[in-house]
């Protein structure tokens, strides 16, 4: 009965950060694909604003986030049809870095929201430039404006939302 108790504990926490990580990457696919209906081709194209990005800043409250942002961004590319194969590997690679480097560093929270940037920023911004042209830095810094002026805005308030009463840690407890 002893080794039962710690095994259910175990299994308890990853059962949570598995759903933590599914809902997670439901919302992103969810809310890119809502933002483009409303306003086609904003979430798609070489200048993207995906509001759905500002859930990076999970990243600062769960380990669940890292798969979860990277799920969601692969299930949006594929079901798109406007991704592109190499968006699904590419694409989803820099969701998983700039979240993981989030996480690494949460205790800096705004200087690591420019995680999304960098890795989008070099990631897409290279693969955009393989697709349709123009020329990779060109590419980066449209991206990399992109990611943050959603983080610096719709980020930060989601941030604050979380961090206000101990939301964050009632939503994310294990």
């Amino acid at each position: 009965m002893g080794a039962v108790r710690p095994f259910l504990r175990f299994m308890r926490r990853n059962i949570r950060l598995l759903a933590h990580g599914a809902i997670i990457a439901a919302l992103y696919v969810a809310l890119t694909h809502g933002q483009n209906m409303l306003l086609p081709g904003s979430a798609s194209m070489a200048i993207q604003f995906r509001l759905s990005e500002a859930l990076c800043v999970l990243a600062f409250f769960t380990p669940a986030a890292i798969p979860g942002l990277a799920v969601g961004c692969l299930l949006f590319n594929v079901t798109s049809g406007v991704g592109l194969p190499l968006d699904f590997l590419v694409g989803s690679l820099a969701s998983l870095l700039a979240a993981w480097g989030m996480w690494r560093c949460r205790r800096c929270p705004l200087p690591a929201m420019l995680f999304p940037a960098l890795t989008n920023g070099l990631l897409v911004g290279w693969e955009l430039a393989i697709y349709i042209g123009g020329g990779f830095w060109i590419n980066a810094v449209y991206v990399a404006i992109g990611e943050v002026t959603v983080l610096l805005t719709a980020g930060v308030l989601l941030y604050f939302s979380l961090k206000r009463n101990n939301l964050s840690r009632r939503l994310f407890q294990l």
